[in-house]
């Protein structure tokens, strides 16, 4: 795999600095030893956004260009953030372990996944973090289903409840959504984790990892917010059905 990293944006780049001074939520939860992974793939036209927001919650942000053709990478270096790149388009699964990965080597305590489509709400990230530590976790797990499904059309919603009905029989996992990017973990929990499948299929694999590990998981409630810029550029009912076919696969090969 042909990583780039491009550390000029920490020693130099952006003035751009989160306006919580001492990096932590109102609710007074410090979030300064969470380190955020976004994957990101052609998302110009919603990555600045995304990034300025999570910023107002964490000054350690990482984001993985996964081999896009349009100025995502451009977009980044202009974001007080570390960037990473892959050479090619490898798949989200592919750059939420590239980015998993750094962060630990740089020493995270905890590391959260947020999507860059701008579906998710940086503000969850403070309300996973707060969950984890209280629940004594290694995992938090963000639902749409526990908190707000905003926009979300008909099919969508019933392809997701499949995937949770699937999840359920296929790894004995009693979740109430499994195909949601934002989560939060400990670093023993990320230190866990070996994402293999590098496209779309990666959701339930790692669901399949944590349930394996043994370690303590929940879910919170979180908000997903659709929109037809992400609805277009999201996965159609046939990814779906293949991405739980590959699953399947997946399952007898390992067992």
């Amino acid at each position: 795999m042909d990583v780039t990293l491009d550390r000029s944006l920490c020693l130099g780049g952006s003035t751009h600095r989160s306006p919580c001074a001492d990096d932590q939520r109102p609710n007074g939860r410090p979030t300064a030893d969470l380190w955020v992974v976004i994957p990101a793939f052609n998302e110009g036209q919603r990555l600045s956004q995304v990034v300025d927001d999570v910023l107002r919650v964490t000054r350690n942000v990482v984001v993985v260009d996964d081999g896009s053709t349009d100025d995502t990478r451009n977009l980044a270096r202009h974001r007080d953030v570390w960037l990473l790149r892959h050479a090619v388009n490898l798949g989200q699964g592919a750059a939420l372990q590239t980015g998993i990965a750094f962060a630990i080597q740089k020493g995270a305590h905890y590391v959260a996944t947020f999507d860059a489509d701008g579906q998710h709400c940086s503000e969850d990230l403070s309300t996973l973090l707060s969950v984890l530590i209280d629940e004594q976790a290694e995992f938090v797990l963000g639902s749409r289903f526990l908190g707000r499904a905003e926009g979300i059309p008909a099919m969508r919603r019933a392809v997701l409840r499949f995937g949770v009905l699937f999840t359920r029989v296929a790894s004995r996992v009693t979740l109430t959504d499994v195909h949601n990017g934002i989560r939060v973990m400990t670093r023993r929990g990320a230190e866990r984790l070996r994402i293999s499948m590098n496209r779309m299929e990666h959701a339930s694999q790692i669901v399949d990892q944590i349930a394996k590990s043994g370690m303590r998981f929940v879910e919170a409630p979180v908000t997903v917010r659709y929109t037809p810029e992400s609805l277009a550029k999201g996965q159609r009912t046939s990814a779906a059905l293949r991405i739980g076919f590959q699953t399947l696969i997946d399952k007898l090969v390992t067992w």
